[in-house]
């Protein structure tokens, strides 16, 4: 049985190559494709693919609505983000959508068939300059943070407040906020949103007992 495979991106151009790239492996079919988000949701809930390669830039919107959308709807299939986009937040947001892969659109085609390959399995894959990045960043909060600062940062992955964390931790708010400021800058992120992100995707949410 073949594996089915939906295409969404608005560049007509680039679409063309990822079918015609998909196309090489005899395994694969691909049955559909859309260039917008409401087009794409309609098509997944009509065709249920097994995988949907999805573009994070779709015109003024974003691929990972398409992913949201099809969440609320209960729509089973495995999610890979296609895109130039090598920005580090742009992939915390797919992560924790809970995506199946991340490959920019630089990846030779042998590269987006094994990544398909490896997804259909139950695997996870993610762009090796994605990954070095990832990698990077486990290996600066390791070493930059204090135990404290790893703490309140797994906090913030909890969305807890200022107040909440300094009741939790037994200091007062006042040194929660220098706390998240020196977070923040070690870590080079802009607000606590990001920070939540950060670390949802580290995997500290799990480290403080609450």
């Amino acid at each position: 049985m073949k594996l089915k495979i939906f295409v969404v991106d608005d560049h007509p151009l680039v679409r063309r190559g990822l079918i015609s790239a998909l196309g090489c492996e005899p395994s694969f079919e691909v049955v559909g494709e859309a260039e917008t988000v409401r087009h794409s949701i309609e098509s997944l809930q009509r065709i249920r693919p097994d995988v949907a390669i999805i573009d994070l830039r779709l015109g003024d919107s974003s691929g990972l609505e398409v992913i949201e959308e099809a969440r609320k709807k209960h729509i089973s299939c495995k999610f890979i983000i296609f895109t130039s986009s090598g920005s580090e937040r742009d992939f915390l947001y797919a992560e924790q959508l809970g995506v199946s892969g991340y490959i920019l659109k630089e990846a030779l085609p042998d590269e987006i068939i094994h990544a398909v390959r490896i997804i259909a399995q139950g695997r996870k894959y993610y762009d090796p300059r994605i990954l070095e990045m990832k990698m990077k960043g486990e290996t600066v909060l390791n070493e930059e943070l204090t135990p404290r600062e790893r703490e309140v940062l797994a906090a913030l992955g909890r969305g807890l407040s200022n107040r909440d964390i300094a009741s939790r931790i037994y200091v007062s708010e006042n040194t929660v906020k220098k706390h998240v400021s020196q977070i923040l800058a070690k870590l080079n992120l802009e607000d606590r949103t990001q920070a939540a992100l950060y670390a949802y995707s580290r995997g500290l949410v799990r480290d403080i007992m609450l």
